[in-house]
């Protein structure tokens, strides 16, 4: 908070409450859209509030005399803020939903899967998704299998069988589904784990 009420102030109008909630929701966005390629996640940050906050004070430079972002916007007494806060964390989960499962096409594409064949391969049966998530848990136990498909994009079956006790010919039957869910456990994809993670019931998923 005391980086983000820093950058706050810097513009700053008034008591500057407005711009310190604005500054917080760029701060979230930025944390959602960071990706280390783009250096210093502070540096990073910095400048997604200073844009959201040059673009806030740009519109309330034409606005200003018709109201407060503190005014009741509703019947039940909600403040315009509260629902614009609402409004662009809805937005923000959104967009990073979707710029993560377009990387993760791509993460797919590199080894010759796309999502039609995950489908198609997912296992139909209550028992054999039970399995295959045995298999998952256990490579999840185990950093240098997940790393082991991600430099090679082939699916360890004998370590895993071994490992897990699944059923090489289980494993076998579902190799591209496997593959996509372990390459799920790399790269950072945050928002798709979370949906695997509530899959497997919440048994041992972190």
């Amino acid at each position: 908070m005391g980086f983000i009420r820093a950058e706050a102030k810097k513009l700053s109008f008034g008591d500057g409450e407005d711009e310190l909630s604005v500054a917080m929701l760029a701060f979230y966005e930025a944390a959602l859209g960071y990706e280390r390629s783009r250096g210093s996640f502070l540096s990073f940050a910095a400048r997604v509030i200073r844009s959201r906050l040059i673009d806030y004070n740009r519109a309330e430079s034409r606005h200003r005399g018709h109201g407060s972002l503190n005014e009741r916007a509703s019947d039940d007494g909600a403040e315009l803020l509260e629902l614009l806060r609402d409004d662009i964390e809805e937005l923000t989960v959104r967009e990073a939903a979707q710029s993560e499962i377009e990387e993760f096409s791509r993460a797919l594409a590199a080894f010759g899967i796309t999502f039609s064949d995950v489908a198609d391969n997912c296992p139909k049966q209550e028992r054999t998704l039970r399995a295959c998530m045995d298999a998952l848990n256990y490579a999840r136990r185990n950093p240098e299998v997940l790393a082991a498909v991600e430099k090679s994009g082939k699916l360890p079956i004998a370590e895993l069988a071994s490992g897990s006790g699944v059923e090489r010919k289980t494993l076998e039957r579902h190799r591209k589904y496997m593959v996509a869910m372990l390459l799920a456990f790399t790269n950072g994809f945050e928002i798709i784990r979370g949906h695997l993670c509530r899959l497997d019931g919440g048994r041992g998923a972190k």
